[in-house]
């Protein structure tokens, strides 16, 4: 998201409003905040964090609670993360000028892609903040204004009801002048709610019962939503073993399974999915909950919806164990998880429970489990949002592991259900893997190479009866900008030559590492065990501080049958879990109205092209243009990773910002496939490979014609280019871009750095304007392109793209970016000549691939290397 027009509007040497640039808080959720705004017309500003910035709406009335009432959201430029925590005065003068106070803060979630619902128009989401809560809806109007206008409505659920955000100001700071030229219609957060109660008469549709009532000063909305009187004290006390007691108000040990080869077998054994996301138990007291990660770090902060959600269960005390999952529909996603809480995304999520061991004053760790879940599911049978029961299988491992596989779960935990609750770990519960990923202790690590920095690759160690640590072998892939960094800090400065752990295989490369006692822990995939017993293809799955290096010696590796005896088990070889192709859905729905080109035909062209088309994009960062509504409907730019792509690859890259994020890259067919299932039509690489993403091996020069030029002319300005070029000994490609004009991509091998590539690329075009200026512009301004071809130089800098050969153009006709040979050039007849129909053919009857020898060409620019 651009913070160009936030920039542009603002000085900041005259106002504290925050400048662009400073990094977003890492490790925090994705947060929205409302401040009210008594600028020249008093209003709320709406916002939502979406990557590295805020999207924002003005919202003149403020939100309503009431579903009915519709209010007008004015879409405003982005604005910095850093924008939530502003409060005070803008001067006079300034853009914006007047009083802004914080409203509420919170943190929010949608199921799916945001960017994607707001280009198709409706953005579902929920808000968890002190004032506003609950499920919320913007709708882009249809009304034609200079802004894009949208509806802000509140969801039909428990936390809507007859109030306005008028009626909730308390201890909302008040501007400095009440009687200064305001446009407010209350100051402060005691006063009349008859302002707000006559703007919104105006709106159709009030409620007729309110469910939420206004609450005095210092209080917010209600967030108890009546749920059915049951006794759960009595329930409770009648299961055998129960007694009255406290409930915990601290972090309680969780019980811990060991792990085994297959299920266990009996009708006693209760079996579940195994969920993978982050172990979190919970204790209510006095109404108040708290939630800690199975090491005790205090999480309650971390997740205020799951904490909402508890609240809504309306217990005085309690101690529930679960997990915490972020759900894509289907099954848990620890991935997507990690990526929510880090602030990446923004997925639901939800805290599947399986054990209680106290309700109300009765205590039930001497409850046998059966009867402890019997009670819990109960407790849950009425639905509350975000909390989940996690159901078993009783009796039947088999079938709960095949199910397990059968939904893409890691596996399955099998507990004694006729055993009363242990704290620690014991062979009562039993954990059935499905897929290769284990925890591991980092003890060292190797020398960078090439671009990396820091470190190389970790070294693994696991436990081991004979020898107490022993070397499992290295891990160098998996990395983003911030885990290198994290574990930069992890690592510190600490290390010697010698092996702190024993190492029984021969790795010559082990001789200039870094050693030093097992320090924290990691997570690793890999296809199990080579020859000398070291991991296969091992790759970071994640950094897991929710485990301790101590963790691992009471693992469930390690107290698995035999462990302690027979010394480290042999992981068996297994077969990497596999994700089936994406099913291509609606393929009859029409794609490109004009032509009657379905999806079906866009999928097939695309298979058509996969093995040319993955030339150009393969391994590269990658942007799409989706059309989830058809080329004729909104379409919009992607270039971060999103949730419910499980086949594409992606790379951690810095933006402009200072923030780290996921792009895309693709690198297989399935992959590629699975773009065009999320309805991509166009890709759009970087010019440099995402293993090396600070040096460029593509320069490209788009020639692109403004009014009156004719294709003769933009035919003539190509050769003029190439022949330059050839006068500085540099050898170009030809490419059609299905658009208005043609690109001349000149390959850079060795690559360049981008700041060199820019510099080359905007002194070349300057030189060509400055020769020919009734001909040629270098600078992007529509109002003087008109009778001249701007020489775009801009698509040569870091994380700028270009359309790829071969690639769709989300335009009438489906037309298709082509390689050409220069000899070609003359017969062609317009720059979209090619389309989803033609290049097919064409491929068929050519004998040599136009842009043969590209890759295995010697150039670069480092002769104009100096300043």
């Amino acid at each position: 998201m651009s913070l160009t027009d936030y920039r542009r509007k603002r000085r900041f040497d005259a106002t504290r409003e925050p400048e662009p640039g400073k990094p977003a808080p890492k490790g925090r959720r994705a947060i929205f905040v409302v401040q009210l705004h008594h600028a020249s017309h008093r209003h709320y500003d709406f916002r939502l964090q979406i990557g590295d910035a805020l999207k924002s709406w003005a919202v003149p009335k403020g939100p309503s609670f009431d579903p009915s009432v519709k209010r007008l959201a004015a879409e405003v430029e982005d604005h910095p993360v850093a924008y939530a925590d502003f409060e005070g005065d803008i001067p006079k003068g300034q853009y914006g000028g007047g009083h802004v106070a914080l409203y509420d803060r919170g943190v929010w979630t949608t199921q799916g892609d945001a960017e994607a619902q707001l280009a198709k128009g409706h953005l579902k989401f929920e808000l968890f903040g002190e004032r506003l809560k609950g499920g919320w809806h913007l709708v882009r109007s249809s009304r034609r204004s200079r802004k894009p206008e949208w509806l802000l409505f509140k969801a039909a659920d428990a936390f809507a009801g007859d109030i306005e955000a008028d009626d909730l100001l308390a201890d909302v700071t008040p501007p400095p002048d009440p009687g200064g030229k305001s446009g407010a219609t209350r100051d402060a957060g005691t006063g009349s709610r008859a302002s707000a109660r006559s703007s919104a008469a105006t709106e159709t549709g009030r409620a007729k019962r309110s469910r939420i009532r206004p609450q005095p000063p210092g209080n917010t909305v209600a967030t108890k939503p009546k749920r059915r009187r049951i006794d759960w004290a009595r329930r409770a006390s009648k299961l055998a073993g129960a007694r009255a007691g406290k409930a915990p108000s601290e972090y309680f040990a969780p019980q811990l399974a060991t792990l085994g080869n297959k299920p266990p077998v009996g009708e006693q054994w209760l079996h579940e999915l195994k969920w993978d996301g982050y172990r979190l138990v919970t204790a209510i007291s006095a109404g108040k909950v708290r939630m800690w990660s199975r090491n005790a770090i205090e999480w309650t902060h971390k997740v205020p919806d799951i904490v909402a959600a508890i609240e809504r269960l309306g217990l005085q005390s309690a101690a529930l164990d679960g997990e915490l999952v972020a759900q894509d529909g289907r099954q848990s996603d620890f991935g997507l998880l990690q990526a929510t809480l880090s602030g990446e995304k923004h997925a639901p999520l939800a805290y599947v429970i399986f054990d209680v061991l106290h309700v109300d004053g009765i205590g039930l760790e001497r409850v046998d489990l059966a009867a402890r879940k019997g009670l819990l599911e109960d407790l849950l049978k009425t639905p509350v949002k975000h909390l989940a029961y996690s159901s078993h299988i009783a009796g039947d491992g088999g079938m709960a592991l095949k199910l397990a596989e059968e939904q893409h779960f890691e596996g399955i935990i099998s507990k004694r259900g006729d055993r009363p609750h242990h704290a620690g770990r014991s062979d009562e519960w039993r954990k059935t893997k499905r897929v290769e990923s284990d925890e591991f202790a980092v003890v060292g690590y190797t020398a960078p190479k090439g671009s990396r920095s820091g470190f190389g690759a970790l070294l693994l160690a696991r436990p081991d009866a004979e020898h107490g640590w022993l070397y499992a072998g290295r891990v160098g892939s998996g990395f983003s900008d911030d885990l290198l960094a994290e574990l930069g800090r992890l690592i510190g400065k600490s290390g010697g030559s010698k092996p702190s752990v024993h190492v029984r295989a021969t790795d010559t490369d082990l001789r200039s590492a870094c050693w030093f006692a097992p320090k924290f822990v990691v997570e690793v995939y890999s296809r199990g065990l080579g020859n000398q017993g070291l991991l296969r293809q091992p790759s970071l799955k994640a950094v897991r501080p929710d485990k301790k290096v101590g963790d691992l010696v009471d693992s469930d590796h390690a107290a698995s049958s035999g462990q302690t005896k027979q010394g480290a088990r042999k992981m068996a070889t297994k077969k990497k879990a596999t994700v089936e192709p994406a099913r291509l859905t609606h393929p009859d729905r029409i794609v490109y109205p004009d032509a009657g080109i379905t999806k079906r035909d866009v999928a097939d062209y695309y298979m058509a092209v996969a093995d040319r088309l993955l030339a150009e994009i393969g391994g590269r960062p990658l942007s799409i243009i989706r059309c989830p509504g058809g080329s004729d409907k909104a379409c919009f730019f992607q270039k971060h990773h999103t949730a419910g792509l499980d086949l594409v690859d992606t790379v951690r890259l810095k933006e402009e910002s200072g923030n780290q994020a996921n792009y895309l890259v693709v690198n297989d067919v399935d992959a590629l496939m699975e773009l065009v299932q999320f309805n991509a039509l166009e890709f759009h690489p970087w010019g440099a490979k995402a293993d090396d993403p600070g040096r460029a091996d593509r320069l490209v020069f788009d020639l692109d014609p403004g009014p009156d030029v004719s294709w003769p002319e933009i035919k003539a300005a190509a050769r003029q280019v190439r022949g330059l070029l050839e006068e500085l000994e540099l050898i170009s490609f030809l490419r059609s871009t299905g658009g208005k004009g043609l690109h001349v991509v000149v390959p850079l091998n060795p690559g360049c750095e981008w700041p060199l590539v820019k510099r080359f690329a905007r002194g070349f075009a300057e030189a060509l304007a400055g020769s020919e200026p009734l001909k040629y512009l270098s600078v992007a301004s529509k109002k003087l392109r008109r009778g001249r071809i701007f020489v775009d130089y801009l698509r040569n800098t870091r994380g700028a793209t270009s359309i790829a050969s071969y690639s769709l153009r989300a335009r009438p006709g489906a037309p298709v970016a082509v390689p050409l040979a220069w000899s070609e050039l003359a017969r062609l007849k317009r720059p979209d000549a090619f389309d989803i129909h033609s290049v097919p053919k064409r491929l068929a009857r050519l004998r040599s691939d136009p842009w043969d020898g590209i890759a295995k060409v010697k150039q670069d620019l480092s002769r104009w290397g100096a300043d």
